[in-house]
């Protein structure tokens, strides 16, 4: 019985494992970055790719384990409320881009359609969470704390990630490494 390799769960296993150790380097890069580094979303850009390599659930565990690992490796991102809405943040951005990659037809158009929803829905995670998390610490989660958290201080990185994503993405499928 043969298998195919684009659809081994022994790949998909690795690039997951890949995405992860992405998540826990690139915030070291971009850190460098004045100013910017941070805004880039570093770590949001492996689980996104982790989504359309790996499928939902793989992406979705690399989302939720990488902003923990990283704290518990470097001390960063902070775990509460930071570190704690990234993960579910993070876990949405994979999930989605997964399901959306997988059920979507394979043109270039869908690769946008499936990230930018992703970001989409990972930023409205992300801000319902940090309403929970700051209603339990007795502060106030605003509208305007949540549009500048989610989109105004992060244009920098949806730029990046609407750019390098599909990029990658293409490039990995040009090349027979995804589906």
């Amino acid at each position: 019985m043969k298998t195919n390799v684009k659809t081994s769960p022994i790949l998909h296993l690795t690039y997951a494992a890949v995405c992860l150790a992405l998540c826990m380097v690139l915030p070291f890069l971009t850190g460098q970055i004045p100013q910017v580094g941070s805004a880039l979303c570093p770590m949001h850009i492996p689980v996104l790719l982790a989504g359309f390599l790996c499928g939902p659930w793989w992406a979705l565990a690399v989302g939720a384990v990488a902003p923990l690992l990283r704290f518990a490796l470097f001390g960063m991102p902070p775990l509460f409320p930071t570190g704690a809405a990234m993960c579910f943040e993070l876990a949405a951005y994979g999930l989605v881009s997964g399901i959306l990659y997988r059920k979507l037809p394979k043109k270039v158009l869908n690769v946008y359609v499936a990230l930018i929803a992703a970001m989409l829905a990972g930023r409205v995670i992300w801000g319902i969470v940090m309403v929970v998390l700051m209603g339990l610490n007795g502060s106030a989660f605003t509208w305007a704390a949540f549009m500048a958290g989610a989109f105004v201080n992060a244009v920098p990185g949806i730029i990046v990630h609407i750019i390098l994503i599909p990029i990658i993405v293409l490039a990995l499928r040009k090349a027979g490494l995804a589906d």
